[in-house]
């Protein structure tokens, strides 16, 4: 962190300390939500969601090679394949806007481009396959089907739009890259390599999975019923991974990797987190802005209306499923349907606190851009449908 921005952050915290009255019933309501808010995050999702989140950046900065990411990902990639794989990769990651943030900064920092980089940041969360047949199953199938293609669509046209902005930019940031060779170790095969990822990500599926509706039956529940047992099982298989197929250099590399994202996402994340339950308070819990208020703004398929969504969807933060929830009251008060919908679209992805981490990796006019397209995309999404399904 710059000294700059130490001494802004300083001066921030002095000054609402000096005049913010904290002794304001609205303010101390405001005030124990942000912390209620951190509190649930850290309870529900920090050990279940992000840390294994981490170790999968980690593990991706250290073992990928920048030639496989550059392949699949890179400027120059294929843009077929590279849209291909990132813009569906939600439907195997059941990650919130937050969780996806470190497998993000691991996939750029090793070299993607910038558009691969953010339509696989905006579908992680977004392209949900259990997020979607909740959705379906409990605000209708049209609504369902609307945001699984309105997600894929929008993962590729954000990426598509963030290249072409920004080629210039992802043109220079390649070519002063200098690429070494990777440090020797263990030999791997390709096999290997995929075996060892797609392990940690199952444990991050498994470990993640919600909890189905009371009254569920099928797969869901039953897995649900075992989860825990299958993620223990992928842990002793990962420590026998770790032991065979790496050297000790090898995984303090990984360890040490895993441990600069979490400095530099976890601060930002708490913060937003505090900010966000400060001003919006947790689902069903009034704070700063009422949520009387935003109903009262949703009730029409109007540009307005679906703006207010967009933005409402990009600043909150929703956990994953619990969307759907408080779509329902939502719309039982009286939200129409393309808001509904603008809000699917914008909620899952963005959220206040990955603004914020998004930043420290993009930077400002980068992050801008790309809240921009989510928001205005969602806009025109939520008109559409609306018109579509009155």
């Amino acid at each position: 962190m710059k000294e700059r921005t130490k001494l802004l952050l300083i001066v921030g915290v002095f000054l609402a300390a000096y005049f913010v009255p904290w002794d304001h019933p609205r303010i101390m309501m405001s005030g124990l939500e942000a912390f209620m808010m951190l509190q649930e995050y850290a309870q529900e999702h920090v050990l279940n969601c992000l840390i294994p989140a981490f170790f999968i950046a980690g593990a991706i900065a250290v073992f990928v090679s920048q030639a496989s990411v550059l392949k699949y990902f890179g400027a120059q990639a294929s843009k077929i394949l590279s849209y291909s794989v990132a813009s569906v990769s939600g439907t195997i990651l059941a990650v919130c806007s937050c969780t996806v943030l470190p497998l993000f900064a691991g996939i750029y920092t090793r070299g993607a481009g910038i558009g691969p980089a953010t339509a696989f940041l905006y579908s992680g969360p977004a392209i949900n396959v259990l997020a979607i047949t909740l959705t379906a199953k409990i605000l209708g199938w049209e609504l369902g089907l609307a945001r699984a293609v309105g997600a894929v669509i929008f993962a590729v046209v954000t990426g598509l739009l963030m290249a072409a902005i920004f080629r210039k930019d992802d043109a220079e940031r390649t070519a002063g890259q200098i690429y070494v060779p990777d440090p020797e170790g263990k030999e791997r095969t390709l096999m290997q390599d995929t075996i060892y990822i797609m392990t940690m990500v199952l444990i991050l599926i498994f470990a993640a999975f919600a909890k189905p509706a009371p009254g569920s039956t099928g797969l869901w529940p039953a897995l649900f019923a075992v989860k825990w047992y299958i993620t223990g099982a992928l842990l002793i298989a990962l420590g026998f991974m770790v032991k065979a197929w790496f050297t000790k250099e090898e995984s303090k590399n990984w360890v040490e990797a895993t441990w600069g994202f979490m400095k530099q996402i976890f601060p930002l994340l708490a913060g937003g987190v505090l900010v966000a339950g400060f001003m919006l308070g947790r689902p069903g819990n009034p704070a700063l802005i009422p949520e009387q208020w935003i109903q009262s703004l949703l009730g029409d398929n109007s540009i307005q209306s679906n703006l207010i969504a967009s933005l409402a969807g990009a600043l909150m933060y929703f956990a994953t499923l619990t969307e759907v929830p408080i779509l329902q009251g939502l719309m039982g008060a009286g939200m129409a349907k393309g808001p509904a919908l603008a809000l699917l679209l914008a909620g899952p992805a963005l959220s206040l606190p990955n603004m914020l981490v998004i930043g420290s990796v993009l930077g400002l006019k980068k992050t801008a851009t790309f809240c921009g397209i989510i928001v205005v995309l969602s806009t025109v999404a939520g008109m559409t449908y609306g018109s579509l399904f009155p």
